[in-house]
């Protein structure tokens, strides 16, 4: 079989599959949990204290943050969530200048959005992540085998890896402060600790209302976009803010779930055996190829002998 040919016999069979699977396509349903909890981040009352990033260490038994929170050098470069800090504050200047022409500082904290269909459970080929009743997309490691396909699944690039152990690393991200809101009254560390009610906790259909409702009596105050409301099918983390999210490094995503695709791409690839019937077909026609050019050969070579 020849380029031309295995390139073609590709297409059509490719083209078989998605035709099958098109019914299936549609079958794809939302799991995210009917009334899970969620958080509401008002950035503007942020004051970025960091008290937050100090409550999630203590929570989670990490290391203090790397500075104190009265010194805002630490504010100088952006930071990322990493496998010893879970949640991080960075500062963002959009151009606003205050009486004085003094620029007004945003301050944004970031750490795992806990997707109602979160893409990094799909990925996960061992069920080590799952998406909790209570909001959470909490993290097994007795399952984990270290793929790392979370990582490159998540839309906002958030779970890191222990790089630096090599004998049981594990994959580390915002716990939700699951142990925590397992318990009646329980609210995440941050959210307890913000001293200026940043963070709201509650039901994720409540904070939306609550984000709707500033919106709606502070037409001025705030840009009209609840981050996480539809972002990659809606997140647990929504926020609220008087300066555009494409300002202050929140990733435009659609609105459609990330799962949505890639599991309907597997489901056309596996449905009714199409896959593995391809690759049948592929290695039967190399197979027969190959010995029909091998008999003409020996039969060439005996003509020629004679």
């Amino acid at each position: 079989m020849n380029r031309r040919q295995f390139f073609k016999f590709m297409g059509v069979a490719g083209a078989a599959a998605g035709g099958a699977s098109t019914v299936r396509g549609e079958e794809w349903c939302s799991k995210a949990p009917p009334d899970s909890m969620g958080c509401l981040v008002d950035l503007t009352r942020c004051v970025g204290c960091r008290k937050c990033e100090e409550a999630c260490s203590q929570v989670n038994g990490l290391p203090p943050p790397e500075k104190e929170s009265c010194d805002c050098v630490v504010f100088d470069r952006k930071r990322r969530p990493d496998e010893n800090a879970f949640t991080v504050v960075n500062r963002y200047f959009s151009g606003k200048l205050t009486d004085l022409d003094k620029p007004v500082p945003t301050f944004v904290k970031t750490q795992c959005m806990h997707c109602q269909d979160p893409a990094c459970v799909s990925a996960c080929i061992a069920a080590a992540l799952s998406k909790q009743s209570n909001g959470a997309v909490k993290y097994d490691v007795s399952k984990c085998i270290g793929c790392r396909y979370c990582m490159v699944a998540c839309p906002f690039e958030i779970p890191a890896y222990e790089y630096h152990d090599p004998l049981t690393p594990r994959v580390r991200k915002c716990t939700f402060c699951y142990d925590r809101i397992s318990k009646e009254g329980g609210i995440p560390g941050c959210a307890a600790i913000c001293p200026v009610e940043a963070i709201t906790f509650g039901k994720r259909s409540d904070m939306l209302s609550l984000a709707k409702k500033r919106l709606r009596e502070n037409p001025g105050k705030y840009t009209d976009h609840i981050y996480g409301e539809k972002e990659v099918g809606g997140t647990a983390w929504i926020y609220i803010s008087s300066v555009d999210f494409h300002r202050l490094g929140f990733p435009s995503l659609p609105h459609e779930p990330v799962p949505k695709w890639s599991e309907t791409i597997q489901h056309s690839l596996f449905s009714y055996l199409w896959s593995p019937m391809a690759l049948f077909g592929i290695l039967a026609g190399i197979m027969h190829k190959s010995g029909k050019k091998n008999r003409e050969g020996r039969a060439k070579e005996a003509s020629d002998g004679s």
